[in-house]
């Protein structure tokens, strides 16, 4: 039996570093809108309702719709990837079987683009074509750019989004459970809700490798604009 004890570390390693970045992808989208979308909403009742009870009611009704809309987004596009993946291994296999020269050619010519000498593209491309199922996840990776996704990405994706849309959607409504005078509770919601999009932007563009401070400035305006645009116009229609 081959020694395959070096490689499971990489393949390890790897596998974490993909879950995690989609992990943290899920709540960055999930987050983003929740912070934004209730906030909007309320801040738009605000100008035209005198019932914080009202705003308390829409606003959960929101975040359960947007929490299952967004959570469907994310399933539907988790089971894409997982089928776009799993039609394109089958394609590979059905000519790794009927072309197989061709295929062979295929590797040749990912380590001639590599610097690799003829002779030892030729040598490779025989020793990997002995086994069919290393060659085919060879050609997923090099050839298509192609990773394997977590077979359970959809379902994960979807459940963290949808939490991450209930969790950031709270906080703009949080502050109509306390106090009953909408306009009053606007303007601690309004605090609140800045303070906790320029946290997330400042670490959102951490992660994405732009720069913290004018990423969390971003993030803090949009939902201001958001917000204002939508308390705006329930004034001029109210």
């Amino acid at each position: 039996m081959p020694d395959t004890s070096h490689s499971h570390p990489h393949g390890a390693h790897q596998e974490q570093h993909l879950r995690s970045s989609d992990f943290i992808s899920d709540i960055v989208i999930g987050m983003s809108d929740g912070l934004t979308v209730p906030f909007a909403l309320a801040a738009g009742l605000s100008g035209a309702v005198s019932s914080s009870t009202l705003i308390v009611t829409a606003g959960i009704a929101e975040i359960v719709a947007g929490a299952i809309a967004m959570g469907l987004g994310g399933y539907l596009a988790g089971r894409t990837e997982a089928d776009h993946y799993e039609s394109e291994r089958r394609r590979e296999v059905m000519e790794v079987e009927t072309v197989p020269e061709r295929e062979k050619e295929e590797v040749r010519e990912v380590f001639a683009d590599m610097g690799l000498s003829p002779t030892l593209q030729i040598a490779i491309a025989d020793e990997l074509a002995k086994d069919k199922t290393k060659w085919v996840d060879f050609m997923m990776k090099y050839e298509l750019g192609l990773d394997e996704p977590d077979p359970n990405r959809a379902t994960k994706s979807a459940l963290t989004i949808g939490l991450a849309y209930v969790a950031g959607g709270l906080v703009p409504l949080a502050p109509y459970f306390l106090i009953t005078i909408p306009h009053e509770a606007l303007f601690y919601s309004c605090g609140l809700t800045l303070i906790c999009l320029f946290v997330f932007g400042y670490f959102k563009s951490k992660v994405t490798g732009q720069p913290p401070l004018s990423g969390a400035l971003k993030v803090m305006l949009i939902g201001a604009l958001a917000a204002a645009a939508a308390f705006g116009v329930a004034r001029l229609f109210g």
